[in-house]
């Protein structure tokens, strides 16, 4: 049969593999003599045809005997299937695990001498009893832009088992680069910090490759999950409170000096906090309750004040205040927060961004790392023991 060459197809369900093989021979046309070689290209994939209850966290792997891998692809629902291929292209494997209660289909094509066939195998995820999601990523409102200091706070909805092979997934990718670790604050979240503050004016993608994660306990990642982060301009507030005066840049450029009213600092909770804080969000009105009293106590009050900037989650703000203007500037008398006049308090509300920093000193009570978004009152080693991967 010299000169000629025939190429058959088999595709077999023995457990745990799909088989191809081609067949054929060719002749030595050298005139020589008659001579035959006989080849066999055989493709394995696993999963094999048919199976079901596939573990999430398993691997897909394709091989060849006698040829080379000229192409693999995964098809399925939610995640997408990625793998590495081997230096000789004779082994690929996946190298992401897959989303539970799902049907794959792999399709391997090989060749060998020019000629090429292809493979298939179709297999279904288990559906998992129980599984792990991400239900928040703040930042997380569409078109915002935030400071310089903004952390990436990720929520899930069940505690969080095997911490580490979670971490593993989540990764930050901004467009100029910065060294940043997540710590655990607890078994539902985790937050992202850089060492310094992110380059203005750049946007970062937090990705999460969950899906099929093993969790422990029989509980897998339900699906991936991605975002998009804006960094708007650099925003950095520092004031002095035994001073009574604060003073706005951006991008490095004097903007404002704002006159303001402190707390009064007769008791822990009337003494506005020392430290690096971050911008929490805003509001116009709130409503300022005082703490730890309910009405009748003495020193309860209940008042709403206008454009409200949140700075801690103990009730500092800095908010609008037209009975003191007169001493801001010159005096603290406020509980605790920052009184500014309603111009300056509204100029202030406009611009600010969450995530925007700013640093006070003068009293004699520091920020807590821990009170609202106190962060960066944590040094970045510290902040690195947090981390579930040492």
């Amino acid at each position: 049969m010299a000169g000629k060459r025939r190429l058959g197809l088999a595709v077999t369900g023995g457990a745990g593999a799909v088989v191809m093989f081609a067949a054929g021979c060719s002749g030595d046309t050298s005139g020589a003599g008659l001579a035959s070689d006989e080849t066999k290209t055989t493709v394995t994939i696993t999963p094999a045809n048919g199976t079901t209850q596939v573990k999430p966290d398993g691997t897909i792997e394709v091989k060849v005997v006698d040829g080379t891998l000229q192409k693999v692809t995964v098809q399925g629902d939610g995640a997408e299937i990625t793998g590495k291929l081997s230096a000789d292209r004779t082994v690929w494997r996946s190298d992401r695990t897959m989303k539970p209660d799902t049907r794959y289909t792999v399709t391997a094509v090989a060749g060998n001498d020019g000629k090429s066939q292809t493979a298939t195998s179709s297999f279904a995820t288990l559906d998992a009893a129980q599984t792990l999601e991400i239900v928040d990523v703040t930042p997380n409102v569409e078109g915002e832009e935030v400071g310089v200091g903004a952390p990436i706070i990720v929520r899930f909805n069940r505690p969080v088992g095997n911490r580490a092979a979670v971490e593993k997934v989540l990764e930050v990718t901004p467009q100029k680069p910065v060294e940043g670790a997540w710590r655990w604050i607890d078994d539902k979240q985790v937050i992202y910090r850089t060492k310094t503050y992110w380059e203005p004016h750049q946007k970062i993608k937090f990705d999460a490759d969950l899906a099929g994660v093993n969790v422990g306990g029989g509980v897998y990642g339900e699906a991936d999950k991605e975002a998009t982060i804006t960094v708007g301009a650099e925003q950095i507030t520092k004031g002095d409170i035994s001073e009574h005066h604060m003073t706005v840049y951006r991008d490095g450029k004097k903007l404002r000096t704002i006159p303001f009213s402190a707390g009064n600092g007769t008791t822990r909770e009337y003494t506005t906090t020392s430290g690096v804080h971050l911008l929490m969000g805003k509001q116009n009105p709130v409503t300022m309750i005082s703490p730890g009293r309910k009405p009748g106590d003495p020193g309860y009050y209940k008042t709403v004040v206008n454009y409200g900037v949140r700075f801690s989650n103990s009730g500092e703000f800095t908010h609008s205040m037209p009975s003191t203007v007169g001493v801001q500037g010159s005096a603290n008398v406020s509980h605790g927060c920052l009184n500014l006049s309603p111009a300056n308090a509204k100029w202030y509300y406009d611009i600010m961004q969450r995530g925007d920093v700013l640093k006070l000193t003068g009293s004699d009570r520091q920020i807590e790392w821990n009170n609202g978004w106190g962060y960066w009152q944590m040094s970045f080693n510290e902040w690195k023991e947090g981390s579930a991967l040492k």
